[in-house]
């Protein structure tokens, strides 16, 4: 079993994933931090955080006979991508880094099927089961405990070598493979970067967010009216926010991802508000086929697009891309239009009085 244990580390490493480590199923102390934060209401209407109960914090229940946990690690960002100065162009949409190019869950999941069939021709048949995002499993406490990094005060798993800026998958099975030592050491210190850096304040204690108060919340799992109170803060982030991670000391030792499915698409990663507003429904679906985008569905693109709008400098042809949505066939659509072009007459006020 330790002889399988450093091949399927040694494979792990040649499909692509940076990191691989194993652990068994014991999560009981993760459980009682879930069930805390599901009792505090921070899962918002992610009602599938609690709708399976145990299953989630033990693996054996959602997957009868499995022993351990193959945790992997994928690191994402694109070489040569703007960040930071892209939250820095108002004009321009900020989409979170890991959404750019193809969907992480087709392509991890295949890599970790592939990593399941060599496994296969070593040993013959074996029970086992692919996760990455797709079902209730605790991928980051599960990581930890695989040595893969440690909890940040942004509940975020960091890592030495990378930050956060990676992707988690899982292969859970019924070998009994020896186990690595979980990521005990924390490195975060006194450093709360990532909690001031945060534009709602969603980190509301160390390594508890309030995903109601949290930008990716309000982009992806929110289906309905985003507050008011937090539309001006989300400035021009269109789908998810990687504030608490770009600020984070070890983001810097993240190393740029050769795989090309994560390269952007369509500029993405610095294309201007008012030209993806414009997209219409079949073009939204053509040009995010394959990407994690799409799941938002078109209306809740033109909600975000519309904030974004709204924050965006006072200018003709934000107005105009505006105006062109009020008689949308959506209230969830119209009213955030209404809200932005009320900024954006705010805006025109001050700029006619500034140059009178």
């Amino acid at each position: 079993m330790n002889a399988l244990a450093e091949c399927i580390k040694r494979r792990g490493h040649e499909l692509g994933f940076q990191q691989v480590g194993i652990t068994n199923t014991d999560l009981d102390d993760h459980e009682h931090y879930l069930e805390r934060w599901l009792a505090a209401g921070h899962q918002g209407e992610m009602g599938f955080m609690a709708k399976h109960g145990t299953k989630r914090t033990r693996p054996e229940e959602l997957v009868p006979g499995t022993l351990r946990v193959i945790s992997v690690r994928m690191d994402y960002l694109p070489p040569e991508v703007e960040t930071t100065r892209v939250l820095g162009q108002p004009s321009k949409a900020y989409v979170s880094r890991y959404a750019l190019g193809r969907d992480y869950h087709k392509l991890m999941r295949k890599r970790l099927a592939t990593l399941a069939k060599a496994i296969e021709d070593d040993v013959g048949t074996f029970g086992y089961r692919v996760f990455v995002d797709s079902a209730p499993v605790m991928e980051r406490a599960l990581a930890q405990k695989a040595g893969l990094g440690w909890f940040g005060k942004n509940s975020m798993l960091l890592n030495p070598q990378a930050g956060s800026l990676f992707f988690l998958g899982e292969l859970y099975t019924d070998l009994p493979l020896p186990v690595d030592a979980p990521f005990e050491s924390e490195h975060c210190g006194k450093c709360s970067q990532c909690r001031i850096a945060c534009p709602t304040g969603a980190i509301v204690d160390d390594k508890v967010v309030d995903s109601r108060r949290c930008i990716s919340y309000l982009t992806i799992e929110l289906h309905g009216s985003i507050p008011e109170k937090y539309r001006e803060a989300m400035g021009n982030r269109i789908y998810g926010c990687d504030d608490c991670q770009l600020v984070c000391p070890f983001t810097r030792f993240t190393r740029a991802s050769d795989e090309k499915d994560f390269a952007p698409r369509h500029d993405l990663d610095r294309a201007e508000l008012v030209r993806l507003f414009a997209w219409s429904e079949e073009e939204f679906l053509l040009k995010t086929e394959g990407s994690a985008i799409r799941r938002i569905g078109y209306e809740r693109w033109l909600r975000n697009l519309a904030v974004g709008l709204g924050n965006a400098p006072y200018s003709i042809g934000v107005e105009a891309a505006l105006r062109a949505r009020l008689a949308y066939p959506s209230d969830l659509v119209r009213e955030h239009v209404r809200w932005a072009l009320d900024r954006q007459h705010e805006k025109r006020k001050t700029v006619i009085a500034t140059s009178a």
